[in-house]
């Protein structure tokens, strides 16, 4: 007969009311700072006089900076503590926040973008401490919420861009970044205990480090960029021969290395394999989506009888509700992790998902359709990252929570730029024919239909992939180990051979 779950006492309900709200402000500062600079990136080409392939290096340093760190910060904080790295990484974000308030020079607010893009850390070290702070029948619904975070701070973000642009000028937008990653900080110091797990054994893995860095770096270039230089140019295929070969080599490294950056055992399971996989797909859509559906809403009507001429801040407006429907997908999340497992809110985010373009690709000529959409698509999103974690969570071990969680949130950033670049080349593959006067290229909408649809089937591929994932059940369910029946009141997932 198995135990009754405990009750939870009052020292645990204390820790979690501490520890989980500092984590989700740590989570919502660096998702904010991230995708706020998006639906800007044509004034801030005529504001700072760059031409518009340029800007889009503000979006690229910071995606190419958050893949090389995260699982670099998630890693050192398995062996040195997850709370320090926590720190350091929020002083990044805050540190290039102060930068890009200060400087008036592009090449300065690049930098700033880089050193923004340790944020990205926040996400595997705040999962960690989750695990290892919070009462066992908290963790699935801790982990949930800071998941979810994500979706939700890139839609606060959209909308808070336009809402600040129409008082104020673009440096509003790193003044808010400034502000919240301090508040963060301030909460992480008081609130997050010193973290007990730490892997005193491990050792660094410099050659690691760099290759990852490296075959990061030339995959993240050549994609976020291929738009611009054209995909069959010798420097686009060069850069992806280079991270193809450099992976190689990494992947290499990390099965004769001692200690390991990435154990690829680990990497290797179904359970984490199959996520990421996921976790890539997932990126895909969600940042893929936001440009399509932003720039949709922009689209001035008069010109090309689409469109809702809106401004930044109504084309925010457009997507608050997937904030809205992330921040519903926690608890529902945690509650279907809890009894079935993360299998049934994996299959539903990409399902959500997949319905939510599908619909748009139909639907599109009312401002009431992008709203539903965008509800939507956010409960999808929203249900998928509150899943991953608990499938990653339940297949290793604690002292590789942060950098497997860390390597999933690098594929989700890698899905997102290969879903903002195929986009692009959608809409900027079929424009229209507009006057000689009339200096614009806008796409026409069947090229936004297309792109609607790439981006459900996409996701109906990540709804799918859970089902290759064996083994997968709720630590309710009891579980035979050496032929004796043994249950776990923990909602975590259960480690099995998947």
């Amino acid at each position: 007969m198995s135990e009754a779950p405990q009750p939870t006492t009052a020292a645990e309900k204390q820790s979690s009311a501490r520890v989980l709200p500092a984590l989700i402000l740590a989570m919502l500062s660096f998702s904010v700072v991230q995708t706020a600079v998006v639906p800007i990136l044509p004034s801030l080409a005529k504001e700072l006089h760059v031409s518009a392939s340029s800007v889009t290096w503000l979006m690229t340093a910071n995606l190419l900076s958050a893949a090389v760190l995260t699982p670099l910060l998630g890693r050192f904080g398995d062996l040195r503590g997850r709370k320090p790295m926590l720190l350091i990484s929020l002083a990044g974000l805050v540190a290039g926040s102060a930068l890009a308030v200060s400087t008036h020079s592009f090449t300065w607010l690049v930098v700033a973008r880089v050193l923004q893009g340790a944020g990205g850390g926040v996400l595997p070290l705040a999962i960690s401490i989750v695990r290892d702070e919070l009462p066992k029948q908290k963790v699935t619904g801790g982990v949930a919420a800071i998941s979810a975070s994500m979706g939700v701070g890139s839609g606060l973000g959209l909308v808070a861009t336009g809402l600040l642009l129409e008082h104020w000028n673009y440096k509003s937008i790193f003044w808010m970044g400034l502000v919240f990653g301090l508040i963060a900080i301030a909460l992480v110091a008081f609130r997050v205990p010193t973290d007990p797990v730490t892997d005193k054994e491990g050792g660094a893995d410099p050659l690691g480090a760099l290759t990852l860095a490296g075959w990061l770096s030339a995959l993240l270039v050549a994609v976020s960029q291929g738009n611009h230089w054209g995909w069959t140019s010798n420097k686009t295929l060069g850069l992806f021969a280079v991270a193809a070969v450099v992976a190689l080599i990494w992947g290499i490294i990390e099965t004769k290395v001692a200690h390991p950056l990435v154990d690829m055992k680990m990497m290797a399971r179904p359970a984490v394999a199959f996520t990421n996989v996921a976790g890539l797909l997932i990126g895909f859509g969600m940042y893929g989506s936001f440009m399509v559906i932003s720039n949709f809403a922009q689209t001035p009507e008069k010109l090309t009888h689409y469109g809702f001429t809106a401004s930044v801040l109504h084309a925010g407006l457009l997507l608050l509700p997937s904030a809205i429907g992330s921040m519903v997908a926690a608890p529902v999340g945690a509650l279907l992790i809890a009894r079935r497992g993360p299998r049934l809110p994996l299959v539903l985010g990409g399902v959500l998902g997949a319905i939510a373009m599908a619909y748009l690709a139909v639907r599109h000529g009312h401002e009431g359709d992008i709203y539903t959409a965008s509800a939507i698509f956010g409960l999808g999103v929203g249900l998928a990252f509150a899943a991953m974690p608990a499938y990653i969570n339940g297949a290793v071990p604690v002292e590789q929570s942060g950098i497997a969680n860390g390597m999933n949130s690098v594929l989700r950033t890698v899905g997102g730029a290969i879903g903002t670049a195929v986009m692009a080349a959608i809409l900027t593959g079929d424009t229209m024919k507009l006057p000689p006067q009339i200096p614009l290229s806008l796409p026409t909408l069947d090229a936004y239909k297309h792109a609607f649809w790439t981006a459900a089937v996409v996701c109906v591929v990540a709804g799918v992939v859970p089902f290759l994932i064996r083994g997968t059940r709720s630590a309710a369910t009891a579980t035979v180990v050496g032929g004796s029946a043994q249950q776990d009141s923990s909602p975590e997932l259960v480690k099995t051979d998947a």
